[in-house]
């Protein structure tokens, strides 16, 4: 990871290195991840996962943001194996009930009804961790976000992880260390924290996970001072101190359901709803540097996105005999 590589070499090299489709998997049990994975078994598994998807989002726009959200929870979690989508059955406890995927993991219904489709199209072939992969694409490319080939191949995992999903996730009230350090657990750095924290270009936070900072920031009954006033004022008429916990707001309030960069010139404007949004500017000049980078150039941080969902997306995954491809998202075939 690169501590004092100047922003200039950091920009060269993202401009100038290209996307890898194909990853050497690190999950053991032989194989590699391609995007032509499912041209023969499947041919029409992409073009049924993208008409689905496009449905959602089209009855719903925050429904991209969340799909999106699924992915990241699912690969923070055991590596990227769908694990996340398993309710609790048997021995299995499921990862739903975890504090970050309680009350605001949503968006399963959208899986199911893909995995109904392409169990018709094609049984027992396409896996649901590809579809969390390939949904993930498709809902920023919906949202006018970037594209990238998705490499495939992967496998169901055959038990969830409540205490990874509470322990691994970052936190809205993480520290930028504890952040950082999660990230760092799973293979990526402070160039992914930056850019795949560039989703919250979408979507929604709960009152509940942003609470603190209008009130309470540092235990001594003080709002965060880093937020900007007249923003957190706004914050305040729908998030009162108590009550109110499930309160919608955007994550990006000027372009909430457009996949652009709008997120990091908020940062900049001291106007992050989330403190694990802000403390990319307040905490670490890296981190801060490629903010300002992605806020100027929109085009810089649709490519390194693409890279970084590519790099997120290689995490820990199940290929050749490990796992299995389940008939039903929701629960293992056994």
């Amino acid at each position: 990871m690169a501590q004092t590589m100047s922003f200039v070499i950091v920009v060269t090299i993202l401009l100038s290195a290209p996307l890898c489709f194909a990853h050497k998997s690190s999950g053991g049990g032989g194989g590699s991840l391609y995007p032509q994975f499912y041209d023969r078994s499947c041919p029409k598994a992409k073009e049924i996962i993208k008409s689905i998807v496009a449905k959602a989002v089209a009855k719903e726009a925050r429904m991209a943001a969340s799909l999106l959200r699924l992915h990241f929870h699912d690969c923070f979690v055991k590596g990227c194996d769908a694990s996340i989508l398993l309710d609790s059955s048997g021995s299995i406890i499921s990862e739903k009930g975890s504090i970050p995927n309680q009350n605001s993991a949503r968006g399963f219904e959208v899986f199911d009804e893909i995995k109904s489709a392409l169990e018709k199209a094609c049984p027992s072939t396409v896996s649901c961790a590809d579809i969390m992969a390939i949904v993930a694409r498709d809902s920023t490319v919906i949202s006018g976000g970037p594209s990238w080939e998705v490499p495939l191949g992967r496998r169901d995992s055959t038990g969830a992880s409540l205490s990874g999903s509470n322990n691994n996730i970052p936190a809205p009230n993480n520290t930028f260390e504890t952040i950082l350090t999660k990230f760092k657990l799973k293979g990526l750095d402070i160039v992914d924290l930056v850019a795949l924290s560039g989703s919250h270009t979408i979507g929604d936070a709960r009152c509940t996970t942003f609470r603190q900072r209008l009130y309470n920031q540092s235990g001594n009954g003080q709002a965060d001072f880093t937020l900007d006033q007249s923003y957190a004022s706004q914050l305040r008429a729908r998030c009162p101190r108590s009550g109110g916990d499930q309160n919608l707001f955007f994550l990006d309030f000027v372009t909430p359901t457009k996949f652009d960069n709008s997120y990091f010139k908020n940062l900049l404007a001291s106007k992050g709803l989330l403190n694990s949004d802000q403390v990319l500017v307040t905490k670490n000049q890296q981190s801060m540097g490629l903010v300002k980078q992605y806020a100027e150039n929109m085009e810089l941080f649709f490519q390194q996105f693409a890279k970084s969902m590519l790099k997120m997306g290689n995490i820990s995954p199940l290929t050749g005999s490990r796992g299995e491809i389940r008939k039903n998202c929701r629960k293992i075939n056994s």
